[in-house]
């Protein structure tokens, strides 16, 4: 079997997850910490069985969808490491290993290497120069990637030397600044299909908006309401159907306005914990563009 993406929106194959047996609510960055500040206001408190529901909804689709679903393994210490999105990057090349920066999760690695070599997927690079986690890397199209940083999670230098692997496969990539409550460039720009991306224009830089749209690439603009709580976080699926979640009215309507078929699950106990469904997955094999 033949892994690795070259896009981001083709049909999707396989995937990694995790198991959220041992979830919790921490204090692990801005998202969460709006949630935790804010919690004697609006009520809300973790329940690790709701959690579970949601994540087998979210699986479940998966499934009825055709792809395959694999798994990093559980850990009572490496309680995040389910947001799998973050210790690995898929190249064309194989695996990239990231370096995390928060303590709660620095040796999510362990388990993202583990699974790699059990499962005969080369990795392809380890990050050593600075912290990277996966969610700053962003496939728009073949031969294009946007990575970010926000300093607090990936690092200036982390996401330099990634991007200087990539322009060494011949690929064009920008590096760009983003702010912390977003914590990840997946945060602020998704692909949905060739050329199209959902994206929180008014947070991007211009000239990351420019340089896209001199690729040709057209935008399902995200307002800042949807984006702060996670809306441009989605999986495109590949043929025409979206993976997004409850919340995330307008975003949701707008694309199937666009002819997309949207499953919106209510992924709260995650959203609230401080990731979306693109940051609880990594894709691992996707129809090449």
């Amino acid at each position: 079997m033949d892994w690795g993406i070259d896009n981001d929106y083709g049909p999707l194959s396989d995937v990694l997850l995790g198991k959220p047996e041992y979830y919790q609510w921490v204090e692990a960055g801005p998202l969460i910490g709006r949630t935790l500040a804010n919690a004697h206001k609006t009520g809300v408190k973790f329940d690790l069985q709701t959690a579970m529901a949601q994540h087998a909804e979210m699986v479940r689709i998966y499934e009825e969808a055709g792809v395959a679903c694999h798994y990093l393994d559980a850990d009572p210490v490496l309680h995040r490491n389910f947001f799998a999105r973050d210790s690995s990057v898929m190249t064309p090349w194989g695996a990239i290993i990231c370096h995390m920066q928060l303590k709660c999760r620095r040796a999510d690695y362990v388990t993202a290497i583990k699974f790699y070599q059990e499962n005969g997927i080369p990795i392809w690079k380890h990050v050593t120069a600075g912290h990277f986690e996966g969610g700053d890397f962003v496939i728009l199209e073949p031969g294009a990637v946007l990575i970010g940083y926000c300093g607090e999670r990936s690092e200036q230098a982390g996401s330099e030397q990634v991007a200087g692997w990539v322009r060494d496969k011949g690929w064009d990539v920008e590096v760009a600044p983003i702010s912390r409550e977003f914590v990840h460039m997946d945060g602020l720009v998704v692909p949905l299909a060739p050329k199209l991306a959902v994206a929180c224009l008014d947070a991007l830089e211009g000239w990351v908006i420019d340089w896209m749209r001199a690729k040709g690439f057209d935008f399902v603009d995200v307002g800042y309401g949807e984006a702060k709580n996670l809306g441009v976080n989605l999986v495109a699926l590949g043929h025409g159907k979206v993976l997004s979640m409850k919340g995330a009215d307008k975003l949701n309507a707008d694309m199937r306005a666009r002819g997309f078929e949207v499953y919106e699950p209510d992924m709260s106990m995650f959203t609230l914990g401080g990731g979306g469904v693109h940051c609880l997955c990594q894709a691992l094999r996707r129809e090449a563009a």
